[in-house]
């Protein structure tokens, strides 16, 4: 898969020094993966949840949840966002077109 930004990430990673080794581990799963569905998703990230359009994946130890659009069709997946469990509960992520 291509990620889409994979500089988002490490910015992120940056700023958030716990998130790194859970993105860093994400990041690599991903650009070996060539998924088809979400249940190839699940094959290999079990706790990822389809919310919406979009596929949201827990991060370090539930800590940090990545926010996706994945395109199977093209092999690509958009980082949405990177929140912590606390701003991904405040669900003002659903507040746009990402989310329909």
């Amino acid at each position: 898969m291509h990620i889409i930004s994979k500089k988002r990430l490490k910015e992120y990673a940056k700023s958030h020094a716990s998130a790194r080794p859970g993105l860093e581990a994400w990041t690599r799963l991903v650009q070996a993966a060539q998924w088809a569905s979400l249940a190839e998703v699940h094959a290999v990230w079990a706790n990822a949840d389809l919310v919406g359009k979009l596929t949201v994946f827990n991060i370090g130890g539930n800590h940090y949840r990545l926010i996706t659009k994945i395109d199977y069709r093209h092999g690509k997946i958009f980082i949405r966002d990177i929140l912590t469990h606390a701003e991904y509960d405040r669900e003002e992520w659903k507040d746009d077109a990402w989310f329909d």
